[in-house]
């Protein structure tokens, strides 16, 4: 996140942050806790709640030990019920203590982009709180002081719900935004300009952040989000038709993505962008290792350059781990500049908003080919004979 390590460094300098492991010094020792734990998914879809219950359980015993009041709020996304169905009971039973009554239990969903996250923060489009007491309602809206945003208080059931209303409609615009656009393309139509008159309309709460045809949708929150809805839906034996036409919509986005770059004839290929968006080195469900792993197993000469993930390789944690670990038949592609591959160079592959991309396909020989992805800011390389998009 940039700007991050300032904020940081400057915390800790006057003594605002300190980091521990220790679980129970840091509930006895704070007002609240604020759990963030990963909510992967299970095969089928649900929600991998084992991270939300054991720092419960953590928690819970710590309070055990406390007397004085403790607020316990979740952050992590997860499906409405389960703070009633998991979090507050674990968190009760570890304690021996009622929520609401002896200890404070609220959700507050975040609506933090990677990358913007700082300045998401501080200009929220809302501020959602769920709480089951009034004291845990207050100090959660004491979090957001001198930000202004509309502010609306509700049940942990609806702030859960809302986060997930959120992902799933992102996620839908999306989907939509790339059929339109594959529709518009058979009909020598340029999709961008139907979106953007489509866009206009703002009066039935139509955002534009997601509405221009492009690539897959990826990251941790969309792919995770929708499966984890649909599948709660399966599980009270509901069908979900949309959801699951979604997703088999956007891995066909990464089909025909694949089926375009096969169909050039190129075999020496750069793609520009590994991870599901420019500025970030997060590459969980980035829909570009699924196109450079297809890539890779169709017998491309594929390079991939992306800054942002070269640098994650180089740093301790899980990312690093993933990258050399999960997936070192792609990892292995990486190329520290387009230019260490620049003379064999057939046709280059823009897959996100990089910051360099658009001078490096200025600056890229006539002949070589241009698939875009993404619609590449500035129109690079739209003039050239040779640029395709995906979509328009």
């Amino acid at each position: 996140e940039p700007g991050l390590n300032e904020m940081i460094a400057a915390a800790v300098s006057r003594g605002a942050l300190r980091a521990t492991t220790d679980c129970e010094e840091a509930v006895l020792n704070s007002d609240m806790s604020l759990i963030c734990v990963g909510t992967p998914s299970n095969e089928d879809g649900s929600l991998k709640l084992d991270y939300v219950r054991s720092v419960c359980n953590e928690i819970g015993a710590a309070m055990k030990k406390k007397d004085k009041f403790h607020s316990v709020v979740l952050r992590s996304t997860v499906v409405p019920g389960t703070a009633k169905s998991v979090a507050i009971p674990v968190l009760e039973q570890a304690s021996g203590k009622t929520a609401g009554v002896d200890f404070g239990f609220g959700n507050n969903p975040e609506f933090l982009r990677e990358s913007t996250a700082i300045y998401d923060y501080f200009n929220p489009p809302k501020i959602v709180i769920g709480a089951v007491d009034d004291k845990t309602a207050q100090a959660i809206s004491q979090l957001y002081s001198g930000i202004k945003a509309p502010e609306v208080v509700t049940s942990v059931e609806v702030a859960e719900g809302v986060k997930y209303a959120d992902n799933a409609w992102h996620a839908l615009k999306v989907g939509f935004a790339n059929e339109v656009g594959n529709i518009m393309k058979l009909h020598g139509v340029d999709s961008h300009k139907v979106m953007d008159i489509f866009c206009l309309d703002t009066k039935l709460n139509i955002s534009t952040a997601y509405l221009k045809p492009g690539f897959a949708f990826g990251g941790s929150c969309l792919p995770k989000d929708v499966r984890a809805l649909r599948a709660s839906a399966k599980q009270k034996g509901l069908n979900t038709p949309i959801f699951d036409s979604l997703l088999e919509a956007n891995d066909e986005q990464v089909r025909r993505a694949h089926e375009m770059v096969v169909k050039s004839g190129k075999t020496k290929i750069v793609l520009l962008g590994l991870a599901f968006k420019a500025g970030s080195d997060d590459l969980r469900e980035s829909p570009l290792v699924k196109l450079a792993d297809m890539l890779i197993a169709s017998g491309i000469d594929l390079a991939i350059y992306d800054p942002d993930v070269s640098k994650a390789a180089n740093m301790e944690g899980a990312n690093q781990k993933y990258i050399r670990e999960g997936i070192p038949h792609i990892s292995s592609r990486l190329v520290s500049s387009p230019k260490d591959v620049e003379d064999k160079t057939e046709l280059y592959i823009i897959g996100n908003h990089g910051e360099d991309f658009g001078n490096i396909i200025k600056q890229a020989n006539d002949n070589v080919d241009i698939i875009d992805l993404v619609r590449l800011k500035n129109a690079a390389g739209e003039g050239r004979k040779t640029y395709n998009g995906i979509c328009w």
